[in-house]
């Protein structure tokens, strides 16, 4: 417990909200290195279950992959109002644990599917875990910084996210090579490798339960009741700073999507045809991943900086910028696997990392103490929809056009919402001057 007398706490250069410890914060930190990995996992997981144990041809994976994230999107759609709802009023440490049991429980049984309409079925599973790791990712990232340190504790949580992803992808693209080279199929090396990341979401769970904060920052009559918090998320879309957060939302999680899904995919394929073996070609593919990620850790630290210096709406015009030449600068590239590549991917990391830090940020100062978790909510229901939409999109035009075709549609919007940036930053000033 947290004497409210003495000074907040810090975490190096970032102050702490006034009830969170710096145990807390530690805690938290490592679980947030954990958290985004695991729920991506499963396109790589993916990848591999659909050439390796389905034998699925390349020409059919690129929908059937957009249609896998379409139902999951419809399912987190559904519940990241409630979930938001029960984050505020239960706590977000039981939800946030009980979206990693979730998880696990999908990476147990996806490697046993014997068809496609059976991932369809583990999905709806793993769209109820990504609802509740997700939702109390986003509402304990705002709950425990202070206001001042809050791009800082962003852009960290970005590194770690970023550092997270590539170990837990790295090791998840390297696991089935190495249980084959000791000797089992490809269809045991990949259960194997999905049975080792069920028991991380175990294991993280566990961590969620004894390190984290319990309850919520508020007193208990102060809480909202639930017909407040059900209308909160979207009645606070009047207030244009917020509806330019929801609308980076949509980009933001569309573009870790679309780079999660069909860069590994790209790579992949652009492997096999290369006449690579399943493995080998996911490998390679999982690496072009990778490199993005990497250049995303490596810029978040520098952007966090930024972030706390200037206004939030003015530097999310800036992330929109990045990200829009990240995606749409892969136009000029034809070959994936070529070495010249990974200066496209670096490109591509540092925009994807720097839409959703900047989106985060701007969400993370508008939203009122008493109804983050809805907010929130309503936040990831608009990245939920990116999701939807980009990747159903994009698995399309990835087999009937072109593989960067869903770089360039996010790329698109991107510049769409640089314009809108740049008229809601002119609208605040033009606010500021008629109180002046």
């Amino acid at each position: 417990m947290i004497n409210p007398l003495l000074p907040p706490q810090r975490l190096g250069p970032i102050l702490l909200a006034p009830d969170v410890s710096r145990y807390h914060a530690i805690n938290f930190l490592i679980i947030s290195f954990f958290s985004i990995g695991l729920m991506i996992f499963i396109s790589s997981g993916q990848t591999y279950i659909l050439n390796e144990h389905l034998k699925i041809p390349a020409s059919e994976q690129g929908s059937i992959s957009g249609h896998l994230v379409f139902l999951t999107e419809m399912i987190t759609l559904i519940f990241f109002l409630p979930t938001g709802i029960l984050i505020d009023r239960l706590g977000r440490r039981s939800i946030y644990a009980i979206g990693f049991l979730l998880l696990a429980l999908t990476y147990v049984l996806y490697p046993f599917a014997q068809s496609v309409g059976e991932l369809y079925g583990y999905r709806l599973i793993y769209g109820l875990g990504v609802v509740a790791v997700a939702g109390a990712l986003s509402t304990i990232m705002v709950d425990y910084p202070a206001e001042i340190s809050r791009g800082k504790l962003v852009a960290l949580i970005g590194v770690l996210t970023g550092l997270g992803i590539v170990f837990i992808q790295g090791l998840g693209g390297a696991l089935p090579k190495i249980f084959m080279n000791a000797g089992w199929n490809g269809e045991t090396a990949g259960q194997y490798t999905h049975f080792i990341v069920a028991a991380a979401c175990i294991g993280v769970a566990g961590l969620v339960m004894i390190g984290l904060r319990p309850g919520i920052p508020i007193q208990r009559d102060e809480r909202p009741s639930i017909n407040t918090l059900f209308k909160s998320g979207f009645t606070a879309i009047r207030n244009p700073r917020i509806a330019l957060a929801y609308s980076a939302a949509f980009i933001a999680r569309g573009d870790q999507s679309i780079n999660a899904t069909f860069l590994i995919l790209w790579g992949t394929l652009a492997g096999k045809a290369a006449g690579m073996e399943p493995a080998e070609a996911i490998k390679h593919g999982t690496f072009i991943f990778i490199i993005a990620q990497i250049a995303a850790l490596a810029w978040a630290p520098i952007l966090g900086a930024i972030l706390d210096r200037i206004d939030r709406v003015t530097a999310l015009a800036i992330c929109m910028g990045l990200s829009a030449v990240g995606n749409l600068v892969l136009l000029l590239l034809d070959d994936p696997l070529a070495t010249y590549g990974i200066g496209f991917f670096i490109l591509l990391g540092i925009g994807q990392i720097s839409v959703f830090l900047g989106a985060q940020s701007l969400i993370g100062q508008e939203a009122p103490v008493d109804k983050r978790g809805s907010i929130m909510a309503a936040f990831n229901i608009f990245g939920a929809i990116g999701i939807l939409l980009i990747t159903l999109v994009g698995g399309y035009l990835f087999d009937a056009v072109d593989p960067r075709a869903p770089f360039v549609v996010v790329g698109v919007i991107n510049v769409l919402l640089l314009i809108a940036s740049v008229m809601v930053r002119r609208h605040d000033l033009h606010l500021i001057a008629a109180h002046n």
